[in-house]
């Protein structure tokens, strides 16, 4: 079973999505911010197993945009969720890849988008 590494500076609301996330994955690494994330995704061994990156779109320092650019350019097989607040709107990602989802939503909302990205990282370049 793959990784799946949650990037939420908010403690509380990184424990309830991180609570969600587990109920269908068994390994959920939580980060505080863009850079650790970063950190983490350059470790060999860490990189190989990560599967999905969960990213809430509000966070100090490297903003979620330029977070996933980077990812993708590091990781381009790596999907991304992108967990927005109660008005924000989606970002500008322009990838198949990529995922937004509006707050508030229900646990069953965030994992069926979650397997969604996961279904389509398993599907065999056309």
């Amino acid at each position: 079973m793959p990784t799946v590494l949650l990037v939420d500076n908010d403690p509380l609301q990184a424990y309830v999505c991180k609570s969600i996330l587990e109920r269908r994955f068994r390994d959920v690494q939580r980060v505080a911010d863009a850079a650790e994330a970063l950190c983490l995704v350059e470790q060999p061994q860490f990189a190989r197993n990560l599967g999905l990156v969960v990213s809430d779109l509000s966070m100090p320092g490297i903003g979620n945009i330029a977070l996933v650019a980077e990812l993708q350019d590091r990781l381009p097989g790596v999907p991304v969720l992108v967990l927005g607040s109660r008005g924000e709107t989606r970002g500008d990602y322009g990838h198949a890849w990529i995922k937004f989802l509006s707050r508030p939503f229900a646990g069953d909302q965030m994992l069926a988008a979650a397997d969604e990205l996961m279904a389509r990282r398993a599907l065999p370049a056309a």
